[in-house]
Formats: structure tokens, C-alpha cells, sequence
């Protein structure tokens, strides 16, 4: 008996073991995403710790972490086994991880000449403000668009998880629905959709003649390798030929980069080439974070490089609820981190709906949506530049001009030239839990063919 108990123990001494090491460099990804997200959906989103622990982090390891909300000092604190990450909130720039940097760099930004505000303009019409024209249009049959986004909120699949759906059309805001607890002042987290996002400030800085995306966009240690080629077009196809894995299940590259490290810009830019420009597309959220890394040297003062999103694109478009967090370096995190109410992410829709302009104003330069919704080479028809597209009838029951941003969880803004509609989807779903084509075909039954 005594040696039938020291073998056991023994197994159970490389067992622990074996989950040790195997845990060990999952942990900081662990507390970094439970932190990051508790803290942004309670100072940002202004949702309850509960709420956001029964939902959003209630999935594998993530659930059993141990969470503390610091109200007064703006940070939150997440622990699992021996580990523990601290996340710290700013006013202007959201939440960020304390990672290579201490919190005091973090905190040490230019306080922004914009400030954030879920307020709404209810004596100024939509678009630019929220005075909403609910009179009926012609040719929309609202039964079946009352239809339509009933089955979208539904509470099974293939229809769970919605939070906000909005549809515009012919730029009137034709219906607005939230799911219980969320409301037209509720910011939700872009996740990928803000890659799309930083595809409009590289056309900004296009149309005002500060980068040209055919340029190389020339990292630090480039110059004399085979990365040296990669264009700030190529980044934004996601064709560099850079070395990248886009998993969130394990310790991959996007998962590093989000929770481990405190520049994620630099964190891509030190990646090898591992195929020829433009043969293979590999999708990167580290692309789109080294694109804002790199943004960074066309502006003299720190303090222009944060205030230009809202400068040149949020205010115009009445986007007043934006919050753009930045990585713990100061680096704004274009792939996955803005924060925004469902209806300026609408009027972010509209904007390339209407090929750039807003209400009169060229905001994107001419023919800026058609680059953007050119297919990147060796994409199959998929994406365009930080736009996903139709074209290889990805979505069979939406017309082939649909373009998309689209985020994880189920974060998606739809664009369909041909119909004149923007589609707004937000919410948390895992992909098998909801269907966006079967979403498209419901609604677009109830507008004209």
C-alpha cells in the first residue's frame, strides 16, 4: 500500500508539474484579459462586475480568476494562481495593462483637446446629431423588418448574443434596438472593426500628403533585410509576408502582443519575414498596431499624434463617445481597442458608404473606398484593406458589394453600396452561435430589391 502511494503521489507530482509549465506563460494572458476587459466594461462601457463576469469572462481559464474593482484609483486588479495583472484607466485614452512601462509613464499623456461624451445631440438631426426623423419610408416593409430584428436578438443560436443592431437606410436611420442593459450610450468595444478604423487615419494622412502607401514603411532594422520592401499598403492587406499566428485559444502572437507586452507596434516590427511580399495573406492584428506604431514619426509632438483621430475624423463625424485606448507604450491600438456607441459606429459606416464624404466634406481622399474595397492579392476575393469583402460570396445572401468591418465576438459593420444600407451588429457571440448571413437575408427582405 505504501508504494501504491508513492507512485500516486509521484503521479500527481508530474501532473502538477506538467500543468505548471503549461500554465506558467498562460497566466499572464489570463489575468491581462480579465482585467482589460472587467475594467473596460465597467469604467468605459459602465456596466456592473457581475455582468461582465457572468458573461464576458465566464469561458476556460478565464472564469477563475479573482477580480477587484478599485473605483477610487480607476484600476482593477485580476489574479489567477500565482500570477496577477493590474490594469490602470485614464479619461482620455481608456484602459491599458501595466506591462514594460510603469503606471505612471502610462498615466504621463497629453490630456487630449477632445473630450468624451456619450451626451446626445437630440436638437441637431441624424446624422450629425441624434435628432431622430422616425417617419416611414417608402418601399420598406416594416413587418418584416420588425421580424427581422426580433430573430436577431433571439436567444439561441444562431441568433445569440446581439446587443445592438442598427440599420440605416439612404442615410435615415430606419431602426435602433438594444438587447436588456445596453442603451444608445452604451460604448461597446470595437475589437477588429477598429482596424477599418485605422484604414480611414492612413487616408487622412494620404489626402494631407504626409505618407504615401506605396512608400516602404521602413521599421528600424529593415532597411538592409528582406522586410525592407513592405509598403504601408502591404501591412494593410495583410500581405507583408511577416511572421504571425492570429489565435486567441492559445499563447499566439495576437495573444502576446494584446496581454504580455507593453509595445505592440514593436513587438510586429521585430517578427521575421517568413514569405515574399504579397504571395501569401495572413491575417495580423499586429499589422495594424505596428501601422500605429509607425504613424507616430509623421507628427512633431506626441500631443498631435493623439489628438488627430479626433481632429481629423471623430469630431467631424459627431463620433463624440470614442474612446481609442493605447498600448502601455502610448501607442494607439488600431487592431482591436475603441470604444464607441452604436451609433457613431454607424456614422463611421456612412462615411464609406458615401465614398468618404461627410455631409459635404471630403474626409477620406477620392477614391479612397475604391482602394479599400480592392482585393488584396492572394486574399481570395476575402479582403480588401482592413475591410473584409464579399466578393468571394463569403455571405451567398448579400449582394457582392458588401464590404465589412468586423470584430471578434461578433462585431460587425456592414456596408452594401448597391442597397444603400449600413448595418450595425455588436454584441458577444461565438461564431457558431451567430449567423451574420442569415441576419443580412432577414433584413434585406424587408427593403426594395
Amino acid at each position: 500500500m505504501k508504494k501504491i502511494l508513492l507512485i500516486i503521489g509521484a503521479v500527481l507530482l508530474v501532473v502538477l508539474i506538467g500543468a505548471g509549465i503549461y500554465l506558467n506563460p498562460l497566466l499572464p494572458i489570463i489575468t491581462g484579459y480579465a482585467a482589460k476587459g472587467l475594467a473596460s466594461g465597467v469604467f468605459l462601457s459602465e456596466r456592473e462586475q457581475e455582468d461582465i463576469e457572468a458573461v464576458d469572462l465566464n469561458f476556460s481559464f478565464i472564469k477563475y480568476t479573482k477580480n477587484r474593482v478599485d473605483h477610487e484609483n480607476k484600476t482593477v486588479t485580476s489574479k489567477f494562481l500565482w500570477h496577477k495583472s493590474k490594469v490602470v484607466f485614464d479619461k482620455d485614452y481608456g484602459c491599458t495593462i501595466v506591462r514594460d512601462f510603469t503606471e505612471e509613464e502610462i498615466l504621463d499623456r497629453p490630456p487630449l483637446l477632445y473630450k468624451s461624451t456619450t451626451d446626445l445631440k437630440e436638437d441637431i438631426s441624424w446624422p450629425a446629431g441624434d435628432k431622430i426623423d422616425n417617419s416611414y419610408i417608402e418601399g420598406v416593409d416594416y413587418t418584416l423588418l420588425s421580424e427581422a430584428i426580433g430573430n436577431a436578438f433571439g436567444d439561441e443560436a444562431p441568433h445569440l448574443g446581439t446587443r445592438a443592431l442598427l440599420v440605416v437606410y439612404k442615410d435615415k436611420l430606419v431602426t435602433e434596438h438594444y438587447a436588456d442593459g445596453f442603451y444608445s450610450g452604451t460604448r461597446l468595444l470595437s475589437w477588429s472593426m477598429g482596424k477599418s478604423v485605422t484604414n480611414a487615419l492612413v487616408g487622412i494622412l494620404s489626402k494631407q500628403g504626409k505618407l504615401d502607401i506605396n512608400d516602404p514603411i521602413l521599421m528600424p532594422g529593415w532597411a538592409d533585410d528582406e522586410r525592407a520592401p513592405i509598403t504601408w499598403a502591404d501591412m494593410m492587406h495583410m500581405s507583408s509576408g511577416l511572421e504571425w499566428e492570429e489565435d486567441y485559444g492559445n499563447e499566439s502572437d495576437v495573444n502576446v502582443m494584446l496581454h504580455k507586452v507593453g509595445d505592440f507596434g514593436k513587438f510586429n516590427a521585430e517578427k521575421p519575414s517568413v514569405a515574399p511580399v504579397n504571395t501569401v495573406w495572413n491575417y495580423s492584428s499586429g499589422s495594424t498596431n505596428l501601422v500605429c506604431l509607425k504613424m507616430k514619426d509623421l507628427f512633431e509632438t506626441d500631443a498631435e499624434y493623439y489628438n488627430f483621430p479626433y481632429t481629423f475624423l471623430f469630431q467631424k463625424l459627431g463620433m463624440n463617445s470614442v474612446v481609442f485606448e493605447t498600448d502601455a507604450s502610448g501607442t494607439y491600438v488600431g487592431s482591436s481597442y475603441i470604444y464607441a456607441t452604436a451609433r457613431d459606429f454607424t456614422r463611421f459606416g456612412m462615411l464609406y458608404l458615401n465614398d468618404g464624404n461627410w455631409l459635404g466634406e471630403q474626409i477620406l481622399p477620392e477614391a479612397w473606398v475604391d482602394y479599400t474595397r480592392t482585393e488584396a492579392l492572394a486574399s481570395g476575393g476575402e479582403y480588401g484593406s482592413y475591410f473584409w469583402l464579399n466578393l468571394s460570396g463569403e455571405y451567398p445572401d448579400a449582394p457582392k458589394d458588401t464590404y465589412t468591418c468586423e470584430g471578434h465576438d461578433g462585431q460587425f459593420i456592414i456596408i452594401i453600396p448597391s442597397k444603400d444600407i449600413v448595418m450595425v451588429r455588436l454584441g458577444y457571440s461565438d461564431p457558431d452561435e451567430f449567423d451574420l448571413n442569415l441576419m443580412m437575408k432577414d433584413i434585406l427582405e424587408a427593403f426594395p430589391k
